[in-house]
């Protein structure tokens, strides 16, 4: 293997490795934990998904900044969302949903000494109280920067193979 392929798959693995510890964190309620991966600067955005003829492609999803999205944030309102969480008295997450975060299909789009495009699938599989369950399954497109050794977000789009949510809120991180 040529030093380049070495480089290049020992980077894979590295993100994938910060995808999978991500998501571990997200499924034990480590929250806190899971915000220090962002950057200052972060985006997160959900954008709303539309059915639309084949001949108008541009129109299938929502724009960040300018239309209403499912998530539109930044890290202030991913830390005011946290701490709404954490205090028991958020109706939609008490008691806590058992959430399961899964991450596959994970793939180097472009990579620089400083950032790292990735876009991988994941199924996020929630159950609440007895009989609310949900999965939601789609596609995330990530800016990854190294900051002391190790990544953290910089900005995630998030694309749900949906056009209609079926869950009956979006208290959860994906």
């Amino acid at each position: 293997m040529s030093a380049p392929d070495l480089a290049a798959l020992l980077v894979r693995h590295e993100v994938q490795d910060f995808l999978y510890r991500e998501a571990e964190l997200l499924d034990e309620r480590r929250y806190e934990e899971w915000l220090e991966l962002f950057t200052d600067d972060a985006r997160y955005f959900m954008p709303m998904r539309r059915n639309v003829p084949h001949d108008e492609p541009e129109r299938e999803f929502t724009r960040e900044g300018l239309d209403v999205n499912w998530f539109d944030e930044g890290k202030d309102t991913l830390a005011r969302r946290v701490q709404q969480i954490r205090t028991g008295i958020h109706w939609a997450e008490e008691p806590p949903s058992r959430i399961c975060h899964m991450v596959s299909n994970v793939q180097i789009l472009h990579a620089s000494p400083t950032e790292i495009g990735v876009k991988s699938r994941f199924l996020v599989y929630r159950n609440r109280v007895e009989t609310e369950t949900d999965v939601l399954v789609g596609k995330r497109e990530d800016l990854l920067r190294r900051a002391n050794g190790s990544f953290r977000i910089a900005r995630r789009k998030i694309v749900l193979d949906q056009s209609v949510l079926l869950a009956k809120n979006l208290t959860f991180f994906f």
